[in-house]
């Protein structure tokens, strides 16, 4: 597994939306480095992406200066699950060893989280206390994910959510749902939907109903709103390189889209949650090509 590099031709571009934003804007464009997934710093005043197997933070007073890199020592190369600390100061992150990781946003070492060989662990949540992860359980690439909770350094629990492929698990910010996305609800291969999960286990609850293959439900710090992705139906997996459409909703009707931005993109554009701490806006990846 090796992190992604742009084409010929490509940029990567990091946008704000919102639901009080009709058009997106943009913030920082580069044809460097093929950069994904954004986080939002607990002050507002940041953002952290991966590119090149590396974690980088753009300061959003001065987009200009770049990418700044996270010298974090003695971590593999990582790739776009990675989600802050609720503490604020420090990260977790999924590398291509297939192991989790926790360091700190301003540098320095890292120490592992997961014991288990011979599992990919894929994050996508942190309990709003802090002391559980949520992460998609993969043994091998053609098998099924499957949702697991671990407290770091601790054994791990899967929780039984069908046969599909589940992704994207993470907690409401109050702590009693995992939103996920999960492939258990028909038997179209791929077919994708928005669900969540008690915490503790249950139910698997469908969200919406649709004919598109729609993937990673992010809450907004006040539980009011949601952004997810939507892949053309038919869509097999979340690839890279598509026409591909951002949308927000509501989180008492997950059936109307408040706001849509098509882009050109999928996997990168918002596969952790990228919500600014006021709820306002959330930032996304696009990646035309010229």
């Amino acid at each position: 597994m090796n992190y992604r590099t742009l084409q010929a031709g490509q940029t990567a571009q990091v946008w704000f939306g919102g639901p009080g934003m009709s058009e997106p804007e943009l913030l920082f464009e580069t044809s460097q480095i093929l950069i994904e997934a954004p986080n939002w710093s607990l002050d507002g005043a940041s953002l952290f992406v991966n590119g090149n197997g590396r974690l980088w933070r753009i300061d959003l007073d001065a987009p200009h200066t770049g990418l700044i890199p996270i010298e974090l020592r003695d971590l593999p190369e990582i790739n776009n699950d990675h989600v802050l600390d609720p503490d604020g100061r420090n990260v977790y992150l999924s590398a291509m060893d297939g192991h989790i990781y926790r360091g700190s946003l301003t540098g320095g070492e890292v120490v592992r989280v997961t014991s288990e060989e011979g599992i990919w662990h894929f994050l996508h949540g942190v309990s709003p206390d802090g002391t559980r992860l949520a992460y998609v359980r993969l043994r091998d690439f053609g098998e099924p994910g499957r949702l697991a909770l671990m407290e770091p350094h601790g054994p791990s629990v899967v929780v039984d959510t069908g046969d599909g492929h589940l992704d994207g698990p993470e907690w409401s910010p109050d702590g009693t749902w995992i939103y996920v996305n999960s492939g258990s609800f028909t038997q179209a291969p791929g077919h994708a939907q928005l669900a969540r999960v008690p915490d503790g286990g249950g139910a698997l609850e469908r969200l919406v109903t649709s004919e598109t293959v729609d993937w990673f439900p992010h809450l907004s710090p006040d539980g009011q709103f949601a952004s997810y992705i939507v892949f053309p139906a038919g869509t097999l997996g979340h690839p890279p390189d598509l026409d591909v459409e951002v949308r927000v909703v509501a989180t008492t009707d997950w059936s109307t889209a408040v706001q849509s931005y098509p882009v050109f993109g999928g996997q990168g554009t918002i596969n952790v949650n990228s919500w600014s701490p006021d709820s306002a806006r959330f930032a996304f990846v696009a990646y035309p090509l010229t």
